[in-house]
């Protein structure tokens, strides 16, 4: 797939504490009346919305603003319930900034969106990293999962490429959604690995009833 195929208008979906991440796949339940709608004409035309992050708003009357930088996902899967209810799986494909709201007659909010710092997310090249230079934090993260209660199948993730486990990784975290929004604005494989890396540091200490990660 290349960047001229995709929309450059997309209906988003912005859904509060809900990152995903280009090769990650989710699963997701739409109910909402207007969501069932964007589906409906994804449904019909490209079978692609865009997920990005609302900003905290403390007017309840009016759309609250959106983050920069989303991700474009592709509907790989589609199912609808007896009581009304759409069941798709989204799968991440190549991130976007926002560029701006379209007007429209629609329910679901429409943006304009550029998709040029982020064209490498639809490259199958494997960025140069090794697995060994990851090992120690994968080892911090299997700390942090295991003592949040989170549960993990490494030894699936080992098989993905690198980046679809990193990113996997960093979409399951236990980070929060400010955390998960830096990873996601980063531009590459390298650097989301040092953002890890830090944004990992600051759970070392004394966030688990006083003890550190071993």
């Amino acid at each position: 797939m290349k960047i001229t195929d995709l929309p450059n208008k997309i209906p988003i979906f912005p859904l509060s504490n809900f990152i995903i991440f280009p090769k990650t796949a989710v699963p997701l339940n739409i109910f909402e009346p207007r969501y069932i709608d964007m589906i409906n004409d994804s449904m019909k035309s490209h079978k692609m919305i865009g997920m990005i992050q609302p900003k905290t708003s403390k007017n309840a009357k009016k759309a609250p603003e959106l983050h920069e930088v989303g991700c474009l996902g592709k509907i790989t899967s589609f199912r609808e319930t007896e009581d009304g209810r759409f069941l798709i799986e989204l799968k991440g494909l190549i991130r976007f900034q926002n560029i701006k709201e379209i007007k429209s007659d629609k329910k679901y909010r429409i943006l304009e969106v550029n998709f040029d710092d982020f064209k490498d997310d639809l490259n199958d090249k494997k960025e140069d990293i090794k697995f060994s230079d990851l090992e120690l934090i994968f080892k911090d993260l299997k700390s942090l999962f295991e003592k949040r209660g989170f549960i993990i199948n490494w030894k699936a993730l080992e098989k993905q490429s690198l980046d679809e486990t990193i990113n996997a990784l960093a979409m399951a975290s236990p980070f929060s959604l400010e955390e998960k929004q830096i990873l996601l604005e980063t531009t590459s494989l390298d650097i989301r690995k040092k953002r890890i890396s830090e944004i990992l540091s600051t759970y070392t200490h004394d966030v688990f009833n006083n003890t550190t990660l071993q």
